[in-house]
């Protein structure tokens, strides 16, 4: 199939920060925040579409990973990214990559996966196409930090009400191709991960999990 379509958040990279503080307070940032000092000391830590970087001094705060890759497809996301960066007295190794997952090379790999509120951005073709080439440079017993929406099998109406607008917003701002929220569950179980913490913001609507890549058996020698 072909490659995921990329959204263009460049418009909407000077407010999007003050936008989701105004529609989801703190709950954002909360959540994405909530398993970050489960990442071990020393670990390699991939962030995929973390926007303006909001993310990255949290984690160099609460953890000691030997190398981050942040892979950010918005040229003034990244752009604040760095500045955010920059601004920090952190002495870890930052690299600032434009580009989405396809832009991973073959050899590069990684004990730890963020995906901060991108996966949503993508119909479901689309969104299982990057967990697998993500899941890829995840190294066995690695963790995936997944943040994002979530909704029930019968959602109260505010939810449904807040991801119409939402959907429709940045369809029409950002382009992005998804209409609705993809069955992530059902998504990281083909890829055979599990999840094995979680918790729950904002009424339920926004969820951090941990998820664990398992250890594959050895080859058997014949």
């Amino acid at each position: 199939m072909p490659p995921p379509s990329v959204p263009d958040f460049n418009l909407i990279a000077p407010v999007y920060d003050a936008l989701a503080q105004l529609v989801y307070g703190k709950a954002q940032k909360e959540a994405q925040a909530h398993f970050l000092s489960l990442i071990p000391t020393g670990a390699r830590v991939l962030v995929l579409g973390g926007g303006s970087g909001w993310v990255l001094p949290e984690l160099l705060r609460k953890s000691a990973p030997a190398y981050v890759l942040y892979l950010e497809p918005s040229t003034n996301m990244l752009q604040k990214a760095r500045n955010r960066f920059a601004q920090t007295s952190a002495q870890a190794e930052v690299e600032f990559r434009l580009g989405t997952e396809a832009s991973l090379l073959p050899q590069e790999t990684f004990h730890v996966v963020l995906t901060p509120f991108v996966l949503d951005l993508f119909t479901p073709e689309e969104a299982l196409d990057m967990m697998q080439r993500l899941s890829l440079a995840l190294l066995p017993n690695g963790l995936w930090l997944h943040t994002d929406f979530h909704t029930s099998s019968a959602p109260p109406f505010w939810q449904k009400l807040l991801l119409w607008g939402m959907y429709r917003f940045f369809g029409l701002v950002s382009h992005i191709s998804a209409e609705r929220l993809p069955p992530f569950e059902a998504l990281f179980q083909k890829i055979g991960l599990k999840t094995q913490q979680e918790a729950f913001f904002f009424k339920n609507f926004i969820r951090a999990q941990v998820l664990q890549k398992p250890v594959m058996p050895p080859a058997r020698t014949k």
